[in-house]
Parts: structure tokens; sequence; C-alpha cells
């Protein structure tokens, strides 16, 4: 409430009611711009404090969005009904995840996998249509990325470079948190999760500047340092995905400009890893180091067949995710499992859900990339759908969910902001999709 109201509240004696509307303040600018509170959850996400006491920090950061964002659809008078059809495989995978979880005894970090996983997707995909219907909340979460993006790869070149005071905040130091603590792992404190997101957002920044939304020397600063960001992370699925990426967009895109940028980035990375192997030994010998290193292979490949054999036993209905955890301990021969039963996102499902539990993954899949279709209105309806919130992503959305997948085959991607992003920008491609559906339906 402004101050002109407050003293007009003043004036006529009613400070009761004054005090009540400042009370509720907050709620009505959350209802308001419900833009703002979505990105405010994100970056709790991203920034989750890694001690015991917040742990649902980021829990109820997404409990107070849903609610948030459901009163406002029911006050404006907002169809419930979701976005895409996409949304029913999602929802049974859901039940069939719980429908596990509900019958085990109560285990904090299983059911945190599961949100990470499962549950937070979920809500995100279908609440992002409701908050992102517009081009101002649109461009307010492409702003977002970008300066998510700039961050990270700062944070991940002053790891590099040793620049250990610059990098906030300071738990992505201590080596007691986490894994992969000789790595650029930023806030995640997890190389894979910092090197992912770094890379879905660097295509989000691509598409920025091929649209001419990102230029000048933020644009140098950004793009120039992406390449040395992702080398940071020194993990080779990041490498593989973000180089696949890349040459793709290379041989694809019709914008020229679009071509140099990529192959200027491609040139940079070389030229880092030359530099840095033949100049600055330390750091170009943990680079070396990662290209070389094989026990992280030979563990992988002794996981794989373990949960192979495991899969073959019970390939219908799976072990669930407590039985899947007991029983990998006996299954992989010379190694202990650590933190997740198999690096591997579409073998876990497998395990721990069978055939029916892959298969609405696979679903899912799918229709995430049916997402990135477009369609001609024509006639009258093209000025209608001109209208419509545009979707900065959606040329490069097939090179995301590339990086996304293939990163799945050498992790399991239960990283919760990763999701959470990814599924968002799935969840306004989709509103995008049914709005052209509907203008279709007016020729």
């Amino acid at each position: 409430m402004s101050t002109t109201v407050l003293h007009r509240c003043i004036q006529v004696g009613d400070v009761g009611w004054c005090t009540l509307a400042l009370l509720f303040r907050p709620l009505q600018a959350a209802l308001a711009t419900p833009s703002v509170l979505y990105i405010a959850t994100l970056t709790v996400m991203l920034f989750r404090p890694p001690p015991l006491e917040f742990f649902c920090l980021d829990r109820l950061a997404l409990i107070l969005l849903a609610l948030f964002v459901l009163l406002r659809a029911a006050l404006l008078r907002q169809s419930f009904r979701p976005q895409s059809r996409l949304i029913w495989p999602m929802a049974a995978l859901l039940v069939v995840v719980c429908a596990d979880l509900l019958f085990i005894p109560f285990d904090v970090t299983i059911w945190s996998v599961a949100i990470a996983k499962y549950i937070a997707p979920f809500a995100m995909f279908y609440l992002a249509g409701l908050v992102f219907n517009s081009e101002a909340a649109v461009h307010r979460l492409e702003t977002f990325s970008l300066i998510v993006l700039g961050y990270l790869s700062f944070i991940a070149i002053a790891f590099l470079a040793g620049w250990n005071e610059l990098i906030f905040p300071k738990f992505i130091l201590d080596d007691s948190l986490g894994i992969n603590a000789e790595r650029a792992r930023g806030p995640f404190l997890q190389a894979v999760a910092n090197g992912t997101s770094i890379n879905l957002l660097g295509l989000v920044a691509i598409d920025a500047y091929r649209r001419g939304r990102l230029r000048g020397i933020t644009a140098v600063a950004i793009l120039g340092a992406l390449p040395i960001a992702i080398l940071a992370t020194k993990t080779r699925a990041v490498w593989l995905s973000f180089a696949s990426s890349l040459l793709l967009l290379t041989l694809t895109t019709q914008s020229s400009r679009v071509r140099r940028l990529c192959i200027g980035m491609i040139t940079c990375g070389v030229l880092a890893v030359v530099a840095l192997v033949a100049g600055v030994r330390e750091i170009g010998d943990g680079v070396q180091d990662r290209f070389m290193d094989r026990g992280t292979a030979e563990f992988r490949l002794a996981a794989y067949e373990a949960g192979w054999r495991m899969f073959l036993q019970q390939p219908l209905t799976g072990w669930g995710a407590h039985g899947a955890r007991q029983e990998i301990e006996h299954q992989i021969l010379g190694f202990q499992p650590n933190m997740t039963v198999v690096h591997n996102t579409y073998l876990e499902i497998l395990l721990e859900h069978g055939i029916l539990g892959f298969a609405l993954y696979a679903w899912i899949m799918v229709g995430l990339f049916n997402l990135g279709r477009t369609s001609d209105p024509g006639g009258n309806c093209q000025q209608a759908s001109a209208t419509f919130p545009q979707v900065p992503c959606r040329p490069l959305w097939p090179l995301m969910l590339g990086v996304f997948f293939v990163n799945a085959t050498f992790v399991v991607m239960n990283y919760q902001f990763v999701n959470g992003l990814l599924f968002t920008w799935a969840g306004i491609l989709a509103h995008r999709q049914r709005s052209e559906a509907e203008a279709q339906s007016c020729r």
C-alpha cells in the first residue's frame, strides 16, 4: 500500500484496517506478479543451503508457489485444465512412484530424490502454464536465466583459476559437503548438475543472441566465458553434450551469426584446453586426468551390469526405490555404491519401477520433443496468434532436451533446479502450443 493510502487510513482513524492492509501487501504483490514468486522459488532451489535444518526450504517455497498460483487462478477464473496431454503420463508416473514410497518405511533421502525427480518437475510444468502467459513474464524468466548463467560461469572460472575468495556462497568450497570437490560444482555441489545447467542456460543465451536480445559487451562476456566454464566442470558427459550441441547447431542453424558464434566457441574451447595443458600445469593436469580417468568408467560398467541383472530378475514391477538401493549393495562386485543406485536415469527407472515406469518415462520424453513443434494458424487467426507469448528457447528446444537426456545417460537426473528449469520451459511451450491450437480452431 502506498504512503498516500496509509495517510488516508490514519486520517479516518481506521488504523486496524490499515495495519491489516499492510500485512496483506506481500500477498497482493505475489498475486499481482506470480512470475517473480516463481523465479524466487527457482532461486531457492539454486541456492538451497546444505545444512539439514534448511533441508526443506526449497520444498516450502514450492508449496507456497503452488498455493499462490492456484489462488490467483481461482480469483481470476483461469482455466485449471492442463496445458498439454503430456501431463497425464507425468501424473501416471507420479502415481507409480508415490505408490511405491507410501508402502515402505519413511526415508527422507528417498523422498527428497523423488521430489527432485518427479514431484517438483510435475508441479512446475503445470504451474508454468498458469504463470508465464504473458510476454513480460517470459521476459523475466529469460533475464533470470541469463543472470544465472553469468553467475555459474563466473564461479566455475574462478574455481578453475583458484580465485577462492571470489566464490559465493562459501559452502561450495567445503570438501565435506556433496561430491566432486575438485571440480567446478557450483552451488549444486555436483559437477554434472552445474555443467548441465550451464549448458542449458547457454543455449537460452545463444537464442537471445540470435534475436538481438543479448548483444554488445554483455554478449561477449557471457558467451565467451561459456566454453571455459564447461571445461572447468572436468566432467566428460558435460563436455560431450556441450560439444555435440554446438556442432549440431553449427550444422543445422540458418543464422550465419549463430553459426559464426558456435565456431568461435568451439575454437575457444579447443584453445583453452591446449593452453591449460601446455601452460598451467596444475590446472592442465587436472583436465588431462579427467580425459584419461578409467576408474569412473569401470565403476559405471560394473553398476550397469549389476543393474541389468537386477532388472531381468524383476522386469515388470521393479524393485522399488528402497529395495533397489538395498539389493545393489550385493550386486556390484568390487565397488561400493555411492548416493545413487546406478549412474543412469533410464536404468534406474527400470530397476525401481519396471517396464511400466520406463514406458511412462519414454512417453514423457517423446511428448517433450513434440512441444517444440510449431504450427501456422493461418488466415484471420494470425493476428490472434501474435498476441500469445513467444517462447525464446523454442528454436533450440530439441538441443536443450538432447543435453538433458545425454547427461541422463551417465548420471541420475535428481537435480531439482535442473529439472525445474527444464520443465518450466516445457510448461511455457505447452501453453504456447495450446494457444496455437486454439487459434487454428477459429478458422
